[in-house]
C-alpha cells in the first residue's frame, strides 16, 4: 500500500520536493484558490501553521484552478498573493489538478484514502482539506466549509505533548 511519503510534489518555487521531507509531522493538505469565497481561510490556515509548527504540524497548500477558474495566476503570482495578502509561510506547491485525467498522483491517493460523502472520491470545491497523522495515514477529509478553527480540535490530539 502506498503512503503519503511515496510521492514527490513540485514546490511553488519549481523545486521537486519529496513528501518524505514531512515524515513525522501532522499535515493538513489543502487545495487552495486566490479568488474563492473561501480564500479568507488562508488567514486561519496560516494561524494554525504558526501556532503548531514547532510541535511538528504543517499546512501544505496546493493551488488548483479547476473550480470556477478561481486560481488563474502563475505560480509566481500565487506565491506573491499569498505572501502579501495573508502572510503565508506554510509550504505552497505548484498549481495542480485534483480531479479528472490529469489528477496529481498524490491527490489521487488522498481521495481514495479518505473518500467524501457517500464514498465519492471527487473533490467538490476549493479548500477541501485532508488531515494526515505523523505516520503518514490519511485520517479524514474536511469539506471546504470546515474552517481551520473547527479543525484545530482534531489536530491537537495528534501532536506530541
Amino acid at each position: 500500500m502506498k503512503s503519503i511519503y511515496d510521492f514527490s510534489v513540485r514546490a511553488i518555487s519549481g523545486k521537486s520536493t519529496s513528501m518524505e521531507d514531512f515524515r513525522n509531522k501532522v499535515l493538513l493538505v489543502v487545495n487552495v484558490a486566490s479568488e474563492c469565497g473561501f480564500t479568507p481561510q488562508y488567514e486561519g490556515l496560516e494561524a494554525l501553521h504558526r501556532k503548531y509548527k514547532d510541535q511538528g504540524f504543517a499546512v501544505l497548500g496546493f493551488p488548483c484552478n479547476q473550480f470556477g477558474a478561481q486560481e488563474p495566476g502563475t505560480d509566481k503570482e500565487i506565491a506573491s498573493f499569498c505572501s502579501s495578502r495573508f502572510g503565508v509561510t506554510f509550504p505552497m506547491f505548484s498549481k495542480i489538478e485534483v480531479n479528472g485525467p490529469n489528477t496529481d498522483p498524490m491527490w489521487k491517493y488522498l481521495k481514495s484514502a479518505a473518500p467524501g460523502v457517500l464514498g465519492s472520491e471527487g473533490i467538490k470545491w476549493n479548500f477541501t482539506k485532508f488531515l494526515i497523522d505523523r505516520e503518514g495515514r490519511v485520517l479524514r477529509r474536511f469539506a471546504p466549509t470546515d474552517t481551520p478553527t473547527q479543525i484545530e480540535s482534531e489536530i491537537i490530539p495528534l501532536l506530541p505533548h
